[in-house]
C-alpha cells in the first residue's frame, strides 16, 4: 500500500489554501491560532462552489490507510491485534488492557483529566487519542517512540502504566491456549514474540474500527473482479449485481428464465445475476446451490462452464493463475461485513 503521510504542514497548506481564495475564518472558527495576524471573516456563500470544493479537498480523509512495509495488512493480523487490544491480562495485574486508557467509548481516549497507570495511581499526562493514529509522524506527548509498534509496546511494560516486563508477558501469552493459533496465522513462522505481538496491536490501532481496510491481495483480487475475470461486467455498482439474468454453464436441466422467455435463446438455463454483499456467509452457491466454495466458483468460472448455445458470451475460459484465483477469493471475502455488532456507546461526560 502507497504510503500516505499526513504532513505537519498541513496548517501551513491549509492557510496558503485560504489566502488564495480569500477566505480567512468560518463563522464563530477563525485560524487565530494557526496564522499570525489578524483574522476576519468572510461569508462562504459569496465564494465559488469550486472555491469551497478546493477548501474540502484539503481536509479530506485520505482514502487509504497507510502501514509500513515491514507491518503489511492482513485481516488476521487486525483480528489478533484486536484482541489483545482489549485483553487486561497484557498488565502485569490482569487489570488493564490498551482500552483502559484508549476507550472508543471515550472517542478512543479515557476522558481522564490525566491517565490512570498501575495501582491506579494517576499518570503525570492525558492519555491521547489513537483516531488516526496511522497518519501519525511520531508518538507519545513528547515524541519518544517513532512507530506504532514501539508505542504499542511501551506502555505494556513502563512501570508506571501496565508494569509487564515483556518477557514475563511472552510467558503469559504461551499459557493461553487459543492465542498460539492465531498468532501462527497472523505471523506464519514466526509465533508469539514481542515484534510479533506489537506488530498485531499496531496493525489493529492503524484501523481503529475501519472495516474497509484490506489486505494487498484483496487489492489485487478486485483489479482481477474488474480485469481479467470480468466479474463486473455482472456484479456492477454498489451493490454487485445489474439484476441481468444469464447462463453461467451449470449442467443443470432446469431451464430458469427461458421458462417465461422461450423465445430467447439466451434466456434457457438463464437465472438472476446475484449481488455479492456478504457473499462469504452465503454458501452454498448459484442457483442450485451446487458449489460448495467460493474457490469452487472461481473454477468454474475459469473453466467456462457447459458450451451450449444459451451460454452467456461472457462465459469462456479465463486463464487465471492460481494466485490470481487466491486473489479474487481474497477480495469477495471483504464483501463480508460485521452482521452482529457489539458496539460501545459514546458515554456521557
Amino acid at each position: 500500500m502507497p504510503e500516505l503521510k499526513f504532513s505537519r504542514s498541513i496548517v501551513s497548506a491549509a492557510a496558503i489554501a485560504l489566502t488564495g481564495l480569500g477566505v480567512f475564518g468560518f463563522a464563530t472558527i477563525t485560524f487565530g491560532s494557526a496564522m499570525v495576524g489578524e483574522t476576519r471573516r468572510v461569508d462562504l456563500g459569496q465564494k465559488p462552489a469550486s472555491g469551497i470544493d478546493a477548501l474540502k479537498a484539503l481536509y479530506r480523509r485520505p482514502a487509504t490507510i497507510p502501514f509500513p512495509k515491514d507491518n503489511p495488512y492482513t485481516p488476521e493480523k487486525a483480528s489478533l491485534g484486536k484482541k489483545l487490544y482489549f485483553d487486561t491480562r497484557l498488565s502485569v495485574t490482569s487489570a488493564q488492557s490498551c482500552a483502559s486508557c484508549h476507550s472508543p467509548g471515550f472517542g478512543w481516549g479515557d476522558g481522564l483529566a490525566v491517565g490512570v497507570g498501575h495501582g491506579m495511581n494517576k499518570l503525570g499526562r492525558h492519555s491521547p487519542t489513537i483516531v488516526n493514529a496511522a497518519w501519525g509522524a511520531i508518538f507519545m506527548w513528547d515524541g519518544r517512540l517513532a512507530n506504532l509498534e514501539e508505542q504499542a509496546l511501551g506502555p505494556i511494560q513502563s512501570p508506571g502504566e501496565m508494569n509487564m516486563p515483556i518477557e514475563k508477558l511472552m510467558e503469559r501469552l504461551a499459557t493461553i491456549p487459543e492465542y498460539k493459533p492465531l498468532f501462527d496465522v497472523a505471523f506464519p513462522g514466526e509465533g508469539i514474540k514481542s515484534k510479533t505481538l506489537a506488530a498485531a496491536i499496531a496493525t489493529y490501532e492503524r484501523i481503529d474500527g475501519n472495516e474497509k481496510a484490506i489486505s494487498e491481495d484483496a487489492k489485487r483480487g478486485f483489479a482481477v473482479f474488474n480485469g481479467k475475470a470480468q466479474c463486473s461486467a455482472c456484479h456492477e455498482g454498489w451493490n454487485f449485481t445489474n439484476d441481468g439474468f444469464q447462463d453461467i454453464g451449470l449442467p443443470s436441466a432446469d431451464v430458469g428464465r427461458g421458462e417465461f422467455m422461450p423465445g430467447v435463446i439466451k434466456m434457457k438455463h438463464a437465472f438472476k445475476t446475484p449481488g455479492l454483499r456478504e457473499i462469504g456467509r452465503r454458501s452454498p452457491f448459484m442457483h442450485d446451490g451446487s458449489i460448495a466454495t467460493l474457490e469452487q466458483v472461481v473454477e468454474h468460472y475459469d473453466r467456462g462452464g457447459v458450451d451450449r448455445p444459451s451460454r452467456s458470451d461472457l462465459m469462456k475460459p479465463l486463464g487465471l493463475t492460481t494466485q490470481e484465483k487466491s486473489e479474487l477469493v481474497a477480495f469477495l471475502n471483504t464483501l463480508n461485513s460485521p452482521l452482529t455488532p457489539t458496539a460501545i456507546p459514546v458515554l456521557p461526560r
